[in-house]
């Protein structure tokens, strides 16, 4: 696959407003879905899809804690990717 292929597809995993706020809330550190769900105020089954979408895109790695399963990312440059794009639109 070529860098422009996989970076085309890095973009599209992140094509959504919901997963680029779910990339933005696991720059801190690992997070449980339920704490992702409330902070970001969305139904647990939507969250849990948009994960699935980072995860196969191996962008996040999930890790479970007993009956949690906590979300982290693979690396920080995706989130710094998010990051600029928010603060491309906020200057636009």
């Amino acid at each position: 696959m070529s860098e422009y292929q996989a970076a085309a597809e890095l973009l599209r995993a992140l094509a959504s407003p919901l997963r680029i706020a779910i990339v933005l809330r696991l720059q801190d550190g690992p997070k449980a879905v339920h704490e992702l769900v409330d902070a970001l105020g969305a139904p647990q089954p939507l969250v849990s899809q948009h994960l699935r979408v980072l995860r196969g895109a191996r962008l996040v790695h999930a890790q479970r804690h007993g009956r949690e399963v906590a979300y982290a990312l693979v690396d920080t440059h995706v989130s710094k990717i998010a990051l600029a794009a928010v603060q491309h639109a906020d200057e636009t």
